[in-house]
């Protein structure tokens, strides 16, 4: 018999739910006329239940007694109505879309004894009061309540997604490539959701006229997800002729200049850059760069560090909260791949401007607010369940982000030294735990190649997955125990492409064999190939001896996560998959991995043309400095910060926010892992800046690169035990402009890490990031590139932190300030787009390297670098954390000779720039220390609380009080 569920709050008992979305509905959508809103959940029961294990599953797992009650009923009975002239929202999951909280609930009822519980639904019910028109209903429900891609909702009661029953498939399609011409093969790379280019797909027919067949469907999915954007990385590792037109001179390692135009020919983006600098530096401490889920560092004798940093954009534009959700996830996994316990997750977020006009998005396209509160909800969501830190990131907002956004997720991690078996055996079982299959994600890593139309989403709403932290953090746990008891040889994530790229992946040098039919399953009839290239969430492949199998059954029990045997690694060379003993696909491991034709393509690079003007001399420095600190990239984000839990394992020295308040934004956070000896840690930071990007790609990798490594030595980081990681977040490759930018910034990227000695030793790359625009253009997002940065702090009692200590403390500028507005805050709030962007600046190491020793012998009260806002922005942050007041002076202020305007001197950003506090009987030695690289004195740290700023000829340029400093940048009365 099937139930329904409503729980709701009591009466006078505060919902905020309830209140948000009341908020939300005036504020978003401008409604006034709704004056009362109240949610309820709903659960939907089917299965061999009397009334009695109803009433038992309401109160035991379903209510909170304190605030809430509920009501139930058989389905077919009449729902429960709101008052008369009110309305009801009732909105629910598509048949198929994960449920965690059913399946827990499902678990649960279990655990309680109610085993007739066969089936759970769950939804949620809207009830709003006020005199609205249908009309006015719909758009509430369309724009606020029900996301379509994953939801459907009804004005009423709906009727439950129970999935229906059916039997399981044997359907295998045969794809008839040997014979289609061209235009065939090009339509069915659209139709098929395989984004594979006419080239390869000539391939695949090449392969299969040698055997004389067709492919399945199994074979030719697999060959999709395996050659994918995604996976194979196929532009970085392409032959490129590259043109480049102008822009900045390149800064050769061996100190040579090349100043555009120069023509280039790259074998390889990646070997040639930034794996041949990494390579080039090498460094003894890096353990692993570039050939596993994670990069990896040495962190103490006896433990090492790991870093990965992904994207989820694509998945995020469709479904925010479940694609930011389960890109979390995801790079938890990674982590775990390598055999390591994740220790902290950062996030870096790129949003369209959260005040446009509804009227103004392309067709389809969520609006920014949206997608911001679903994502950042789905990153709460996920690392506060999992107990893992979230520590490190950034916000940023431009309106080519609108309907593409940018979601970075990154994951550190903390192994064992020399405990991450990385070679499968033949005869070694394939493994599967965690998770259940279904159809969650299906062509996800290809979809990652598509440009985002309103037709793509429709094509391919399966990509959209669901996250279970729940269930990833019983799966880690019965990892790290299995490897400490060294019961596998190798061990991946299951994500992009599912089964058929981690154990494609994993028996790329043996071979392997798999039987489908032993999967479990979700729900049953999905089709083999669907079962192989399902991305569905929180599954783990390892590689497991046969004589560990029951240990880790008996692990896997002890923790309720789900094992399953799905095959064996062999020693044949071939990928056999097989359902039910049937072989329904069959490839040589060579041509899987090594059979995709090597792109050819040509890169352009050519400067926007623009006619820099001079910088305004007539400037209210007040006022640009109060608009600066309120606007949306650098105003405080402790909204979305306060969300996450950064305290949870205790392990957080220097805070995302610091000062005596803990209102003041960091530069870095520094992390002492627990389980490791003595007071060692590890800084985490990052830098980037698509709005460089724009100019010159070139300059913004220095720039994105500058910065991080500014932001974890102004903690405490050794800047020569640093490593770094890239993100690259670009258009589409195959057009010579949009490469020809991609080429810019992977050169920036070489150059700088050899000038600054800090590896590369992981990345990821995410391409195709373009979408159709209210006129039917397509547009590319900014060229975006994440630089994060992970530094050694050898003594965690001496990190630093950026707000001003004690009045009497003299301030020191490091670092000289250049005519280079462009690209900048201060240009952005002046709505101008020319000026130079902050140039290359190689001499940024001895600076930082100068300023380490200064804090290693204990010199540095507070330190804080200069980066969105300039320098006036750094001063004002420093007052308003500390509770103090500065008298500064810009007379002595290390320039060039052009920087002669007030406001080009506080505004402009450029790099390798830090503001420093010293303690007054420590002058005389810290000068000494910092003698060889651009220092100045510029003021004094003051008991009174105001911001004081004398210009160049002694003019008052700022008077302003520290509260009313913190008041801007926290948005007082914005908000």
């Amino acid at each position: 018999m099937d139930y329904r569920v409503e729980v709701f709050g009591k009466a006078k008992v505060p919902e905020g739910r309830a209140r948000n979305l009341l908020a939300d509905i005036r504020e978003q959508l401008d409604i006034e006329a709704v004056k009362t809103v109240q949610v309820l959940d709903l659960y939907f029961l089917r299965g061999d239940l009397s009334a009695e294990d109803v009433r038992r599953l309401c109160e035991q797992l379903l209510v909170d007694a304190v605030v809430q009650e509920y009501r139930w009923s058989p389905l077919d009975s009449p729902s429960s109505s709101p008052e008369d002239g009110d309305w009801v929202i009732e909105v629910g999951l598509h048949p198929g879309v994960t449920d965690s909280v059913a399946e827990h609930l499902k678990r649960g009822a279990h655990i309680i004894g109610v085993d007739g519980l066969h089936q759970v639904v769950t939804a949620t019910r809207y009830e709003l009061g006020g005199n609205l028109e249908e009309a006015t209903v719909h758009r509430i429900a369309k724009e606020l309540l029900c996301n379509e891609v994953i939801q459907f909702y009804a004005l009423g009661p709906i009727h439950p997604a129970f999935v229906p029953e059916a039997a399981p498939s044997d359907e295998v399609e045969t794809i008839p490539i040997r014979d289609a011409d061209e235009e065939t093969l090009t339509r069915m790379s659209v139709e098929r959701v395989l984004y594979l280019s006419l080239d390869e797909m000539k391939a695949i027919q090449t392969y299969y006229r040698e055997l004389d067949r067709d492919p399945t469907d199994v074979e030719l999915e697999t060959l999709a997800q395996t050659w994918s954007e995604h996976c194979v990385h196929k532009t970085f590792k392409a032959q490129i002729r590259f043109e480049c037109r102008g822009g900045t001179s390149r800064r050769l390692p061996d100190g040579q200049i090349q100043t555009p135009p120069y023509t280039a020919e790259s074998d390889g983006l990646l070997k040639s850059t930034i794996r041949a600098a990494t390579e080039t530096l090498n460094r003894p401490w890096v353990r692993s760069a570039f050939v596993d889920n994670a990069g990896v560092i040495a962190f103490d004798d006896e433990h090492d560090v790991s870093f990965k940093v992904e994207t989820h954009n694509h998945p995020s534009a469709l479904e925010p909260f479940g694609g930011a959700n389960t890109g979390v996830g995801g790079v938890v996994r990674d982590i775990i791949g390598v055999s390591a316990r994740p220790i902290a997750n950062t996030d870096v977020l790129c949003f369209g401007p959260q005040d446009i006009p509804a009227e103004a998005l392309p067709k389809g396209v969520l609006h920014p607010r949206r997608i911001a509160a679903g994502v950042i909800a789905g990153i709460e969501d996920y690392g506060n369940k999992m107990g893992i830190p979230t520590v490190n990131g950034a916000i940023l907002y431009d309106e080519g982000y609108v309907a593409n956004p940018l979601i970075f997720c990154g994951c550190v991690g903390i192994a064992p030294r020399d405990s991450h078996p990385r070679s499968p055996r033949p005869g070694d079982l394939v493994v599967a735990i965690g998770g259940r299959t279904g159809r969650d994600g299906l062509h996800g890593a290809t979809f990652s190649s598509a440009t985002l139309t309103p037709e793509t989403a429709e094509t391919v709403g399966s990509v959209v997955q669901i996250g279970d932290p729940i269930t990833e953090k019983a799966l880690l746990e019965v990892v790290m125990i299995a490897r400490d008891e060294r019961l596998y040889t190798a061990i991946t994530d299951c994500g992009a492409g599912g089964f058929s790229s981690a154990v494609g992946e994993m028996g790329k040098h043996t071979g392997v064999d798999v039987e489908l039919a032993d999967v479990p399953l979700k729900y049953p009839g999905l089709r083999p190939w669907e079962v192989w290239l399902s991305e569905a969430q929180e599954r783990m492949v390892l590689a497991v001896p046969p004589e560990h199998l029951d240990r880790l059954q008996e692990l896997c029990e002890q923790w309720d996560v789900l094992l399953m045997v799905i095959g064996h690694f062999s020693d044949d060379g071939q990928l056999t998959v097989r359902h039910r003993g049937r072989v329904v696909g069959q490839l040589d491991m060579a041509f899987l991995h090594e059979g995709i034709p090597r792109r050819r393509l040509e890169a352009v690079w050519k400067p926007p043309t623009m006619i820099i003007q001079p910088p305004p001399t007539n400037v209210d420095i007040e006022t640009t400095l109060l608009h600066l600190l309120a606007s949306p990239d650098t105003s405080s984000k402790e909204g979305v910060v306060r969300r996450y839990d950064h305290e949870v394992q205790g392990g957080t020295v220097v805070k995302p926010f610091v000062g005596p308040r803990h209102d003041g934004p960091s530069d870095a956070v520094v992390l002492r892992p627990l389980g490791t000896q003595g007071m060692r840690g590890v800084a985490l930071g990052c830098g980037i800046n698509p709005h460089y990007g724009k100019r010159d790609p070139y300059a913004m990798a220095w720039a994105a690169i500058d910065e991080a490594m500014r932001n974890v030595t102004a903690v405490g980081a050794d800047p020569d035990r640093v490593a770094l990681l890239d993100n690259f977040c670009w258009g589409d490759p195959s057009l010579p402009d949009r490469l020809g930018g991609l080429v810019r910034a992977a050169e920036g990227c070489h150059d700088a890490t050899l000038a600054y000695g800090a590896p590369f030793i992981s990345g990821k790359d995410s391409l195709n990031n373009e979408y159709v625009d209210r006129n039917g253009k397509r547009v590319p997002i900014p060229p975006t590139l994440l630089i994060s940065a992970i530094g050694l702090v050898e003594d965690v009692r001496r990190a630093v932190t950026m707000d001003l200590k004690i009045a009497g403390h003299m301030l020191y500028v490091l670092g000289t300030t250049r005519a280079e507005p462009g690209g900048s805050a201060w240009y952005r709030l002046l709505g101008r787009d020319d000026g130079n962007v902050p140039a290359p600046v190689p001499e940024s190491i001895e600076t930082m390297r100068a300023l380490h020793r200064a804090m290693d012998e204990g010199l540095v009260a507070a330190c804080h670098d200069c980066s969105e806002g300039g320098l006036a922005v750094a001063l004002a942050e420093m007052a308003f954390a500390g509770r103090l007041g500065l008298s500064v002076s810009l007379a002595n202020l290390p320039r060039d000779a052009d920087v002669n305007v007030d406001a080009t001197a506080l505004f402009a950003e450029t790099g390798g720039r830090f503001v420093v506090e010293v303690p007054a009987e420590c002058v005389e030695q810290f000068e000494q220390l910092v003698r060889r690289v651009p220092f100045a004195h510029i003021g004094q740290v003051t008991a009174e609380p105001v911001l004081r700023i004398e210009g160049f000829n002694g003019e008052r340029l700022v008077t302003l009080p520290v509260d009313r400093l913190r008041n801007a940048w926290q948005r007082e009365g914005r908000r």
